[in-house]
């Protein structure tokens, strides 16, 4: 029995993850070796994520590696896009990097515009206008005069910068450098116009490599570390939604996917950009996937929603057992939503007041005042507000969708966490009037082992990758339901989120 391991790391917006993933005999198995938080550090008026921690919690994975005598082929690294490190002329790193959510960034797309209008940048890279995409984050580091950028002779992003931390090899992946909004991606370079605007260079940034690619070895000083060898450093999809889309068990092109997470991801997968009039009034974004393919998506917010919630109100002890005290388990919140009457009020979760609010349950009450419908009056309320808003808001984003894809759109694949809410996906069943599969949770965990894999030359194409996923998972299909409600409570959606 043949068994080749490969060394994944995952990193998202709360927490990351070390996991040791196998093909043996064509079919894949996964095991975590390490979990960790990733801390928002909050200092200067600032918000800033720690990549020294970060770096040092991949060095503890491979130790475990070391320790327990296996042999890897590779490793890999997938985090959230946008963010980004700046190096010296020394190679040195100058400060941690900001995080997306700093308010910094405020007014920051409506300055840059002032330099090249909007729709000559979505024509240029038909990325999806978020304040915190990479060319805004940037534009404001120069507009303030930020000394770190105006030193800086690399700007690596995070899956980049660990990378280099391991290997010394500045490079720029194409999926992560594809979310930054400064990408063609017709040429699938750096557009120069666009960052010459703010005194930046293409040599600013990495050589450029594509998924499934070796990036470089472990360095001397990383090998001393851990104990390991000269392991070969490989470029996944080092955009996290790259990697999950890449696990997609799609048996042909006519589905779209959802990767449900703290952030909801919801598009196709396409050969070609789609940028024209309608992708740019829609704010679709056109990031890079595997293989030369276009993932075709709009960013909803997601499960952050809940998240925040839940740290909303902290219990006093006269609280305790009462309408305001969340339960620690996710699965009983989830339960006890279905207990609070449907469809009593909704919200748009990608209102700017939802982006990082003091609290998220005054943010969601004072939404649903302000819009005249029912306030939620304990946390149950909340959460299934939460949940059927999303479930909605999903079925207004796939009719864009529908309306711009090349083909018919027969399911909605969702993968991640977000699918172990089997209320949520029924919900969204319902709402879209689509079946739903749901699989696999870990994907993008999946989609980078199995990026190595093709790097190590066990596949040789994402169709052979997704026929072994398919294969080794357990898929599970909803159907819709309910759709005479769900008609009617989409039209109040509408109504109030207009």
């Amino acid at each position: 029995m043949k068994k080749t391991n490969f060394f994944c790391v995952d990193l998202g917006a709360t927490s990351g993850r070390t996991i040791l993933g196998s093909i043996v005999d064509g079919k894949l198995e996964q095991r975590e070796l390490t979990r960790f938080p990733n801390n928002i550090i909050q200092t200067g008026g600032h918000f800033f994520w720690d990549i020294f921690a970060l770096y040092n919690e991949v060095i503890r994975g491979l130790k475990v590696v070391a320790e327990e005598g296996i042999e890897i082929a590779s490793i890999g690294i997938d985090t959230w896009g946008c963010d980004f490190v700046m190096t010296g002329k020394d190679g040195g790193i100058l400060r941690q990097p900001y995080c997306y959510r700093d308010p910094h960034t405020e007014g920051a797309m409506e300055e840059y515009f002032k330099l090249v209008p909007k729709a000559q940048v979505y024509e240029k890279t038909g990325i999806q206008f978020m304040p915190f995409n990479s060319l805004f984050q940037l534009a404001t580091l120069r507009r303030h005069h930020d000394s770190a950028l105006e030193a800086a002779d690399k700007i690596l992003f995070i899956p980049d910068a660990l990378t280099y931390m391991l290997t010394g090899e500045a490079v720029c992946e194409y999926t992560v450098l594809s979310t930054s909004q400064m990408l063609d991606p017709r040429t699938k370079r750096i557009d120069s116009e666009l960052i010459e605007a703010i005194g930046l260079k293409e040599e600013n940034f990495g050589r450029y490599v594509q998924p499934g690619e070796v990036i470089g070895r472990l360095s001397q000083e990383v090998q001393q570390q851990t104990g390991l060898g000269a392991v070969p450093v490989v470029a996944v999809a080092g955009h996290d939604t790259g990697s999950a889309v890449a696990a997609v068990p799609a048996e042909n092109e006519r589905f779209a996917y959802l990767s449900c997470g703290t952030w909801s991801l919801l598009g196709i997968e396409t050969q070609d950009a789609i940028i024209n009039e309608q992708s740019f009034q829609y704010n679709f974004t056109n990031e890079g996937g595997i293989e030369g393919t276009t993932r075709f998506l709009k960013n909803i917010c997601g499960m952050w929603l809940l998240e925040r919630a839940r740290k909303g109100l902290p219990p006093t002890p006269s609280e305790r057992g009462g309408d305001w005290y969340w339960p620690q388990d996710v699965n009983q919140i989830n339960r006890e939503a279905m207990e609070a009457e449907a469809f009593q009020s909704f919200i748009n979760p990608d209102d700017p007041r939802f982006a990082n609010p003091k609290s998220m349950v005054e943010a969601i009450r004072s939404y649903c005042q302000e819009t005249g419908q029912h306030v939620p009056a304990n946390y149950r309320e909340v959460a299934r507000c939460i949940f059927e808003s999303l479930a909605l808001r999903y079925r207004q984003v796939l009719g864009y969708l529908k309306e711009l894809a090349p083909f018919a759109i027969e399911k909605l694949h969702v993968i991640g966490g977000g699918t172990y809410n089997q209320y949520l996906m029924q919900m969204t069943a319902n709402s879209i009037g689509l079946p739903v599969v749901t699989g696999p949770v870990e994907g993008t965990a999946i989609g980078n082992m199995m990026l190595q894999a093709k790097a190590a030359g066990l596949v040789d194409d994402m169709f052979a990758m997704r026929r072994i996923i398919a294969n080794s998972i357990e898929l599970k299909t909803y159907l819709p339901q309910e759709t005479e409600a769900w008609e009617k409570a989409y039209e109040r959606f509408l109504m109030h989120n207009s």
